[in-house]
């Protein structure tokens, strides 16, 4: 059996591909993750140069697998669909995955890491190979399912050719993949906590960006995972919204220097550093407070829909922080014990799915 005729899988902690044995006994099968992240505090100012708070999400990834092939091959996933039971199918799947899927993703991220490599004077060598993606990554809820794809793919395509890229300079690269290559709007929040894991926390002032490898690299602090308190999140597909919907006038509003939104992410910026604090402290009850508090200064610059205002307000009945993990979609809060999850439980399910994500491994 071949590794063309490999079959694949989605379970939740386990690998998505599954080569037959006597298939990974003849090549070096390089698997790589990236996980899903979710917001915690400050988004959505890191876009307009202010700081947030985010966490990776284990929960959940993307996965790619490279091996040594003939010839330079983007495989096909299973989210690259060309067939369709119904045109409903064909729209929700564009609305979902975009006319390309992933693979568009994968085959940009290639293109930008040899632009890289030959710019940086960083050899290759001129062996080729096969790469495939998979992502049980929950689509449009604002978990960065698109950037796990292209950072899983730059591990791979690392680990291939032996090449190392400084950590602050892999965030910022694969960035570049989706505002150079494909035209996407994106930002750094998503590329720099998948790229570092863990919680960290970033800067993104204009006068502490540094230019590395002529790229713009903001300042990420590690922060300690188990000095935060007890997390929750919740989402839904049906409730999502692509970034660019969500985040489209307010870019305008703030080219345009309408003082409103200049000054929210200024006090986005300044929340954050109250919530790094919080952290350090573990002074729970204030980072509960702050979160509360980037909500409600996100809505007071931003129309929220009904859908997801309405998973921030049953939460907080239900006596739990929450703020948007991202674009929208996906909520995060604190949760402080069983008893507090089963009434956020109660109050959410079976609208939207309750977890508690996974940030780091025991």
């Amino acid at each position: 059996m071949t590794a063309r005729s490999a079959r694949h899988r989605v379970r939740q902690n386990e690998p998505i591909f599954e080569f037959p044995r006597e298939c990974a006994m003849t090549m070096q099968l390089i698997h790589q993750r990236a996980y899903a992240r979710a917001g915690l505090i400050g988004n959505p100012s890191d876009g307009y140069h202010g700081k947030t708070i985010s966490v990776i999400v284990r929960n959940f990834w993307a996965e790619t697998v490279l091996y040594e092939w003939d010839e330079v091959e983007v495989v096909w996933s299973r989210e690259d669909r060309s067939r369709f039971r119904t045109v409903d199918d064909l729209v929700r799947d564009v609305q979902l995955h975009g006319y390309y899927g992933g693979v568009r993703l994968v085959k940009a991220t290639i293109k930008k890491f040899v632009d890289y490599c030959r710019r940086t004077g960083r050899r290759l060598h001129d062996r080729n190979f096969s790469i495939r993606y998979d992502t049980n990554i929950p689509r449009a809820v604002g978990l960065a399912g698109s950037s796990a794809i292209i950072i899983a793919t730059l591990r791979s395509l690392m680990r291939f050719y032996e090449v190392d890229i400084p950590l602050e300079v892999q965030p910022s690269l694969a960035l570049s993949v989706e505002t150079d290559e494909l035209g996407i709007a994106a930002g750094l929040q998503d590329r720099v906590i998948q790229v570092y894991e863990g919680a960290v926390h970033m800067d993104f002032d204009r006068q502490r960006m540094r230019q590395i490898d002529g790229f713009s690299c903001g300042v990420y602090t590690p922060l300690s995972p188990s000095k935060l308190p007890p997390l929750y999140l919740a989402f839904s597909a049906e409730v999502g919204e692509p970034t660019e919907v969500v985040h489209n006038d307010l870019r305008a509003r703030y080219d345009r220097g309408d003082a409103q939104v200049h000054a929210a992410m200024r006090r986005f910026a300044a929340i954050t550093d109250e919530a790094a604090e919080a952290i350090e402290q573990q002074d729970h009850h204030r980072l509960d407070q702050l979160i509360n508090e980037n909500f409600d200064l996100r809505r007071s610059i931003c129309q929220i829909p009904a859908g997801q205002l309405e998973m921030i307000e049953r939460a907080r009945a239900a006596g739990c922080s929450a703020k948007f993990a991202g674009s929208g979609g996906a909520i995060i809060g604190i949760c402080a014990d069983d008893s507090a999850m089963r009434r956020l439980r109660d109050a959410l399910e079976p609208d939207f799915r309750v977890l508690r994500p996974r940030i780091f491994e025991p």
